[in-house]
C-alpha cells in the first residue's frame, strides 16, 4: 500500500521529539497492525472510529447495512492510510448473519458495537414493532456478536470488546423509555463480562456518550421538542441545555475508544467510561 497522506498521534509526536519512554512515545498506542470489528461504522460515532482506528495502522472490518455509503469510508480510508479495510454490508438481524459475518471476518483483536438505533419517545408513543425492532439490532446484536466473537478471543488469549451503549443507561428517562431499559441492560452485560474477561485474556468495556454531533442526536432531539412543544422544529432550543449549549464531537467520544482498545489501558475492564460533559452528574438527559 502507499504511505498514509494522514499519521496518527504517535507518529506526529515521534517527528517533533516530544514524550519519549522507555519504548517510544508515551503517544505510541502500540496498536499497529491489529485488527478491528466495528458494526454501524458507515456514519456517526462508527464512521469517525474507523478513521481514529486507520489513524493507529489498525486493519479494519467495517459492518452496516448502507453498503454505498460503506464503500464510501472504504475508499477514503483505504487512499488515506497504510491499512487494509474490508466492508460487510448486512443487517445483524438477520437470522444467521452473525455467524456468517464472523466466519468470514475470522480473528479479530477488537471487537466494536455500535451499531443501534433505539427509538425515543415514552411508553405510550412507542409501539411494540418499534420497540423490539430497536432492541434486536442494538440489545441482541451486542449481545449475539459478543457471544460468537469472545470464544475465538478467548483461545487466542487476548481481545477487547468496547460497547458503545449511552449515558441513557444511567439516567431513567420515561421520555425515551426503550433507549434508557436497553442501555442499561448492555451495561449490565458489560460490567458482568468485563468482571471474569480478564481471566481469559479479554478486557470488555463500555462507553457511555451523551448528545454527540451526529444526525441521530437531531432526530432525538426533534422527537423530545414534539413531545414537549408540540412543534419539532423547536429542537434548537434543547441545545441550550447541553453543557457548552453544544453536543460533544465524535473525536471526542472516539478517541476515548481508541486508547481504550490499546495496551495503555490494559487493565481495565468490567467498567463503562462516561462521556457527556456531565448531563448525568446532573440527573438529566437533555
Amino acid at each position: 500500500m502507499s504511505s498514509p497522506k494522514r499519521r496518527g498521534l504517535f507518529v506526529l509526536a515521534r517527528d517533533l521529539h516530544v514524550g519519549e519512554g522507555e519504548e517510544g512515545s508515551v503517544l505510541d498506542l502500540r496498536l499497529t497492525g491489529k485488527r478491528a470489528l466495528i458494526t454501524g461504522a458507515s456514519q456517526g460515532i462508527g464512521e469517525g472510529l474507523a478513521e481514529a482506528f486507520a489513524e493507529e495502522g489498525v486493519n479494519l472490518h467495517l459492518v452496516a447495512r448502507n453498503e454505498d455509503r460503506l464503500k464510501e469510508v472504504q475508499n477514503r480510508l483505504a487512499d488515506s492510510f497504510d491499512v487494509a479495510v474490508e466492508i460487510h454490508p448486512c443487517d445483524l438481524t438477520g437470522a444467521s448473519v452473525i455467524g456468517d459475518l464472523v466466519s468470514a471476518v475470522g480473528d479479530v483483536d477488537i471487537l466494536v458495537n455500535n451499531a443501534g438505533r433505539i427509538p425515543g419517545g415514552n411508553l405510550e408513543s412507542i409501539d411494540d414493532a418499534a420497540w423490539r425492532d430497536g432492541w434486536e439490532l442494538k440489545v441482541f446484536g451486542y449481545i449475539n456478536l459478543t457471544r460468537a466473537v469472545y470464544p475465538l478471543m478467548r483461545s487466542r488469549g487476548s481481545g477487547v470488546i468496547i460497547n458503545n451503549i449511552g449515558n441513557a443507561g444511567q439516567i431513567y428517562d420515561a421520555a425515551y423509555v426503550a433507549g434508557t431499559a436497553g442501555n442499561a441492560s448492555l451495561m449490565a452485560l458489560t460490567r458482568a463480562m468485563g468482571g471474569r474477561s480478564l481471566d481469559d485474556g479479554i478486557r470488555v468495556v463500555g462507553v457511555n456518550p451523551g448528545p454527540v454531533d451526529t444526525e441521530r442526536i437531531y432526530n432525538l432531539l426533534r422527537r423530545r421538542a414534539l413531545d414537549l412543544y408540540g412543534d419539532e422544529a423547536r429542537y434548537t432550543e434543547l441545545l441550550k441545555r447541553y453543557p457548552l449549549g453544544r453536543p460533544a464531537t465524535v473525536r471526542e467520544v472516539v478517541d476515548l475508544m481508541v486508547f481504550l482498545a490499546s495496551d495503555r489501558s490494559g487493565y481495565t475492564s468490567g467498567t463503562i467510561v462516561t462521556v457527556d460533559g456531565g448531563i448525568t452528574s446532573r440527573n438529566s438527559i437533555i
